[in-house]
């Protein structure tokens, strides 16, 4: 019989408890669920976060007025494809009437901000901490009324009836010239006032586009930690669960009626909000903007950006009004040749081919959009030299 030595008995491995530990040589090891649950849970997301900020901010420095009101105004749209990524890439429940949300919410703010006993609705509240949360609530109070459609349809069904809140709402601000001057006309946008002070005027802050510029870089961090937190909530994995099999939600107990009104609430807040800040920039409303063209901008951002992910959508953005000034320039590059004569597209006909058009490429080729290309990228040199 073989002698067998007595020796210390093996350690048992390390049972992770409440404390969080870092795993050197193993980022994505996590011994905690707070630290797998965390807003930034790697020092590479904290670092490029960081710079990305501080970049931001030295744009408003070294840019032209020109530029930072462009960038301004793509902040604001970053906005609300946030809000639309939350009710369709995170609920799952397609909505194309984004731009009528939009326009409630623009609307709502002009009428708050307006002078009172003018030719248009009108009530002297210029300060921006009141019409802001106003326009949100508004356009959050419409989308829960909408909401209830979406527990009876889904899929196409869903995406046509928000389609015809478009038309409904484009009609409506048409003809209601009390509130919106009338198409052709319009009124003045929203004045952005805090404390007194006037955020559209050049003052002891710098001129007026940096103002500007600052005061919606500060409110997109805003919205989009929100949405990132409400992403990693019981909130947001309800949302994920009825976007991935509502049937199977139901069975587990997750409300559908309930998390799908929250989800266009919370959605149309989100859109309501950037209406009253992107018309505030350019400082006219115009009931004709809030068309088709504009709930196809927000889904072509969206599907190009990445659904799902907070980054993608203002990725999307960012790509989207940056394309514009190459879409104006052109219609007077593509001359149609009819058959009488030669005509040139408008931007509404170049800018609705080029969105489609980018629509399709991306879902084709690259379904998780400008997100997937950068994952894609950073695993590759992340596996280099064996990236095969």
């Amino acid at each position: 019989m073989t002698d067998v030595k007595s020796g210390p008995a093996p350690s048992a491995p390390d049972i992770p408890t409440g404390r969080s530990r870092r795993v050197r040589g193993r980022p994505q090891l996590y011994t905690s669920y707070a630290q797998d649950m965390a807003l930034l849970d790697t020092p590479a997301k904290r670092v490029s976060t960081g710079l990305l900020v501080v970049l931001a901010l030295a744009l408003s420095v070294v840019l032209a007025d020109r530029s930072l009101e462009v960038l301004a105004g793509a902040y604001v749209l970053a906005i609300g494809a946030i809000g639309l990524n939350i009710v369709t890439g995170y609920a799952g429940q397609v909505s194309l009437g984004h731009a009528f949300f939009v326009a409630i919410g623009a609307y709502t703010a002009a009428a708050l901000s307006g002078p009172p006993g003018g030719d248009v609705i009108g009530f002297g509240v210029a300060e921006i901490w009141i019409w802001l949360p106003a326009a949100g609530l508004v356009a959050a109070v419409a989308g829960v009324l909408v909401a209830p459609l979406a527990t009876r349809l889904r899929g196409l069904y869903l995406a046509i009836v928000t389609l015809g809140l478009v038309f409904l709402g484009e009609h409506v601000f048409k003809e209601w010239k009390a509130l919106t001057g009338g198409p052709g006309v319009g009124r003045e946008a929203a004045v952005p006032q805090l404390f007194g002070y006037r955020l559209d005027e050049d003052g002891p802050l710098g001129t007026r586009e940096q103002v500007l510029y600052l005061l919606m870089l500060v409110l997109l961090v805003v919205f989009a930690v929100a949405a990132r937190n409400l992403a990693r909530s019981r909130v947001g994995r309800a949302f994920a669960a009825i976007r991935d099999r509502d049937i199977a939600a139901a069975v587990m107990g997750v409300p559908l009626t309930r998390f799908k009104v929250l989800a266009f609430g919370i959605s149309s807040c989100y859109a309501g909000c950037a209406g009253a800040l992107l018309y505030s920039v350019s400082g006219y409303v115009e009931p004709g903007s809030f068309n088709l063209l504009l709930s196809v901008q927000f889904i072509a951002m969206v599907l190009i950006g990445g659904v799902a992910t907070v980054s993608g959508a203002i990725a999307g953005a960012l790509f989207i009004s940056l394309l514009q000034p190459l879409t104006r320039a052109l219609p007077s590059l593509l001359p149609v040749v009819s058959a009488d004569t030669t005509q040139t597209p408008n931007v509404f006909q170049v800018e609705t081919v080029l969105y489609g058009l980018l629509i399709v490429l991306f879902l084709v080729f690259e379904p998780r959009g400008l997100f997937g290309l950068w994952v894609r990228a950073r695993n590759y040199w992340k596996s280099w030299p064996f990236s095969y």
